[in-house]
């Protein structure tokens, strides 16, 4: 029997920087971004079970199932988003590299996420990196300069990845880091993760609502 324990993830970032695409790929893997993009209203949830690559009492995998809450980032919807943060122990704040709004509106979404969760360790998430692969597509199409991201991420005490969710570079190691990083968190209780008493030793996810549905935003 392996250790249990629920874990809440949200994504924040702007409209169609890739968010729904990203999860799409981490859930099923699967790239439904040639598809019609839609803009995901309210939130949309999935879950996924994962192993840590720590393990536990008895040389058990500790087994995380991770809750992920595809938040909207239109702004119409802002004032709704701010109900799915709370509980969240990790946030991916996601930004497209083709899109330089999409980056500067990451203060926007870490200041709102500190406002209501302050201990949610915080990951910065580069999507859509396939579109500047190459010097000539990274010369052209690359808007935001990693360096400006890693110096915010210092800044803040986050975590930055680049991924692409067309052709999954850096995705599945996205969110095992994740879950590895609450794994060895002190501030989550050691007791959290013993296993042998059913039901109790599972810290359950925050309600949040149910959600809306989301089509795939590449």
């Amino acid at each position: 029997m392996s250790n249990h324990v629920d874990m809440k993830v949200v994504l924040l970032g702007k409209e169609f920087c890739g968010k729904t695409s990203l999860v799409e790929r981490f859930i099923n893997h699967r790239f439904s971004g040639e598809n019609r993009y839609q803009n995901t209203i309210g939130a949309a949830y999935m879950a996924k079970k994962m192993d840590g690559s720590l393990v536990g009492p008895g040389g058990r995998p500790h087994q995380i199932m991770m809750g992920v809450w595809d938040t909207a980032g239109s702004e119409r919807y802002q004032a709704m988003s701010k109900m799915y943060y709370r509980g969240a122990r990790a946030a991916v704040v996601c930004y497209d590299v083709t899109d330089e709004d999409s980056w500067e509106r990451l203060r926007f979404w870490i200041d709102e996420l500190r406002k209501f969760e302050e201990d949610c360790k915080i990951y910065i998430c580069a999507t859509k990196v396939d579109l500047v692969a190459g010097e000539v597509a990274r010369k052209r199409r690359r808007k935001v300069d990693y360096h400006n991201t890693t110096d915010l991420a210092d800044e803040i005490g986050a975590v930055v990845f680049e991924t692409s969710s067309k052709t999954g570079d850096g995705v599945d190691e996205l969110f095992q880091r994740i879950v590895d990083d609450y794994i060895d968190d002190p501030l989550n209780s050691y007791t959290e993760f013993e296993s042998g008493r059913g039901g109790d030793s599972r810290k359950k996810l925050h309600d949040a609502g149910d959600g809306g549905g989301g089509g795939a935003c590449c």
